[in-house]
């Protein structure tokens, strides 16, 4: 491999100015020196200048690299079919689908009856001409009503996780005159296919408030409920018979549902099970009775039938146990089946039962490592299953399954232009050991022919919060352009992620958090022992609560990293649990503490990424935020970036790259999105010394 050095490390990096501003902290002063980057307006023009000075200086650094990073979006985009549809799903007496065009950056909804030629295609939603004017589009929900004549839908213009709403009529195209500003994403239709539910946001931009609308209804919509709780956030969804609108309040360890009948939209919600701390459960139809999932004395989940004429608790019957070793994550009803997805050794796996009598089968798999999930599935009255299956070397797949005959039909496969050849690749699931002897899965995919000298670069991705699974491993054609280079991708199944089912989520959160962080130093150490990489030409990457992992391990162990990726990192972590007036924070609590509590706060502080930089040489780092952001302020990785370049001692490049005109997401084109992570890759790439 050639070494190489090309980074223009020649301009000055932005001089953040040190304003001491003091705060108090169980009853001590702190001192934070960039606490003045911090505007919630978003408009102060000083703080404005500096980041789109840091801008100026990413792109400085970067610019050696200009002619390669427009190859490596080329090549990234080179791979993709641009004029792409998804499989028609039907829906009713039409088929649904979705496709994009060359060049666009958004995708366009399309629908044709069934039974008709492709020629018949209506186009109800083109992203692409909703986005025009708007540098910033991504849409919320797009639903049709019910007798399929109106669609309503909700649009974000700016990142900020705000939402308009709007109806069109299928039948003319006009867009009718309702339109609710200032909403979220959910919207949903009552059965006479003139009511709509939304909700509204406080604040803190918490959902809480359900509303209904009447088309062509004046004045304000009726508040159907309120939720007083700031730890809770209110939902809404349909079930997947249709029949009743469920309303969904949970915070992150505590749910309550309540239904109500879509056809009685002006009724009232009556509550299933009164909320009890520490227990989850959702609801769905199914027939006569309500199944009832739920984690009450069941830490991996368990299922309940219930009459739906009387489902108080006294009336639940369990249907499927608890089991210790296998998670019960999701429950489908079809009129005459259940999918069900369950997590066994790590690995998520599809199960049908059938009625009467809840017999069951396993839908089976080759690959040692893989995931599946259940995709649309409109239709309530019908046998066949639509369900996605990937894995790190297999494309996505779209399989339809016969829950009767127990068959599957291929719809579509992902296709990767250029020659991609699945056998030119491996696989596999590797464990690393933890401090506490606990046994740490890791998912790698690198090309056959890598040798596994140590002298291979590696891209290291780890989140563990919430107990996610969007660890999963899955597969991604632009993740090929590290991987053709020579590259191996790992992912670390750190502890705080649903890797390993409910009670691995819980051995990485709260006062258990610190596993997430000497997991994912146990697996570089590991893959670093293997054979798989050396410190020289790991590189480590991880987003959102992910980047407070590598915020984190940064701290711990810069030793073991050359380079490192933090896309929106919650890097700020006392600063922001102490701030009850932000966003998320009090829903919050129950994931990391609540820093009120003295025991709490020296737990959160000793890991919180910004207050323990320190005077040392750390990985180099690109580091990304949102102006708009609601979920991790932007002010949490400009702050991070100061800081790091106050204390740095071994020259290594910091970056900082705020995108001015969105949020959480990053960019909302695809387009964008590639080139975002064409620049990723670029930086990799480039400081792991091997050549474009």
């Amino acid at each position: 491999m050639t070494k190489t050095n090309r980074l223009d490390l020649t301009p000055k990096p932005p001089v953040a100015k040190r304003e001491p501003h003091t705060v108090t902290r169980q009853g001590k002063q702190v001192v934070d020196p960039y606490h003045w980057m911090r505007d919630e307006t978003r408009k102060d023009e000083t703080v404005l200048a500096h980041l789109r000075e840091e801008n100026a200086y990413t792109d400085a650094v970067m610019a050696p690299l200009a002619g390669d990073l427009e190859s490596l979006f080329e090549e990234m985009v080179a791979r993709i079919k641009e004029d792409d549809e998804t499989p028609p799903v039907r829906w009713g007496g039409f088929l649904y689908y979705s496709r994009t065009e060359k060049g666009k950056q958004y995708r366009i909804f399309c629908r044709r009856r069934a039974g008709s030629e492709t020629g018949d295609e209506q186009i109800f939603l083109d992203s692409n001409r909703e986005a025009e004017g708007h540098q910033y589009y991504r849409l919320g929900a797009v639903s049709v009503s019910p007798d399929h004549r109106l669609l309503a839908w909700a649009a974000d213009t700016n990142g900020g996780e705000t939402y308009t709403i709007r109806v069109r009529d299928l039948e003319t195209g006009e867009n009718l005159p309702d339109t609710i500003e200032g909403a979220y994403a959910t919207v949903e239709w009552a059965a006479d296919n003139r009511t709509l539910f939304y909700t509204t946001l406080d604040k803190t931009h918490r959902p809480y408030r359900l509303h209904r609308h009447r088309l062509g209804a004046r004045g304000e919509d009726p508040l159907v409920f309120e939720e007083p709780d700031e730890s809770f956030f209110l939902g809404l969804h349909k079930t997947r018979s249709g029949r009743y609108l469920m309303l969904h309040l949970g915070s992150n360890d505590t749910n309550e549902s309540h239904y109500l009948e879509a056809g009685d939209p002006t009724g009232e919600f009556r509550r299933i099970d009164p909320r009890k701390k520490g227990v989850e459960y959702s609801v769905d139809h199914w027939g006569d009775r309500f199944l009832i999932h739920t984690n009450e004395d069941a830490i991996n989940f368990r299922l309940f039938e219930v009459p739906i004429v009387d489902p108080i608790r006294a009336n639940w019957n369990e249907v499927i146990a608890h089991r210790q070793e296998v998670q019960l994550e999701q429950v489908e009803p079809f009129r005459d089946h259940l999918a069900v997805i369950e997590r066994r050794a790590g690995l998520r796996r599809l199960r049908v039962f059938s009625m009467p009598g809840y017999e069951s089968h396993d839908v089976e798999f080759d690959e040692a490592a893989y995931t599946v999930s259940v995709s649309q599935n409109p239709e309530y009255e019908t046998g066949t299953l639509r369900f996605l299956y990937e894995s790190l070397v297999t494309p996505e797949t779209t399989i339809d399954y016969d829950m009767n005959e127990r068959t599957r039909e291929i719809r579509k496969v992902e296709e990767v232009l250029g020659g991609y050849k699945p056998e030119e690749y491996t696989s596999e699931r590797i464990h690393a050991t933890a401090p506490d002897g606990t046994r740490v899965p890791v998912s790698l995919v690198r090309r056959k022919d890598a040798r596994l000298d140590g002298n291979n670069p590696l891209l290291l991705y780890g989140y563990g919060a919430y107990g996610s699974t969007h660890t999963d491993p899955g597969f991604h054609s632009i993740r090929l352009s590290l991987i053709d280079r020579g590259f191996v991708f790992a992912i670390a199944h750190v502890r705080g992620g649903g890797d390993l089912g409910r009670p691995w989520y819980f051995a990485g959160k709260l006062e258990h958090k610190n596993n997430t962080f000497t997991d994912f130093i146990a697996c570089a150490e590991h893959l670093i022992e293997s054979g798989y990489t050396s410190p020289d030409r790991m590189s480590i990457r991880g987003g959102s609560a992910g980047g407070l992992l590598v915020g984190a391990v940064v701290n711990l162990r810069p030793d073991l990293f050359r380079a490192a990726i933090a896309k929106v990192p919650f890097v700020d972590v006392m600063n922001t649990m102490l701030d009850p007036g932000l966003p998320l924070t009090v829903i919050e609590y129950d994931e990391w503490g609540n820093p009120n509590d003295r025991e709490a706060y020296d737990r959160m502080l000793a890991y919180s990424p910004y207050d323990n930089v320190a005077g040392q040489a750390h990985p180099d780092l690109l580091v990304t935020g949102g102006l708009n952001d609601p979920r991790v302020s932007y002010w949490e990785p400009a702050k991070w970036v100061a800081r790091l370049r106050e204390m740095e001692t071994g020259g290594n490049v910091v970056l900082l790259k705020t995108d001015l005109g969105a949020g959480h997401g990053g960019p909302s084109g695809r387009y964008n999105s590639i080139r975002e992570i064409a620049l990723e890759y670029g930086f990799l790439i480039e400081r792991s010394s091997i050549s474009f």
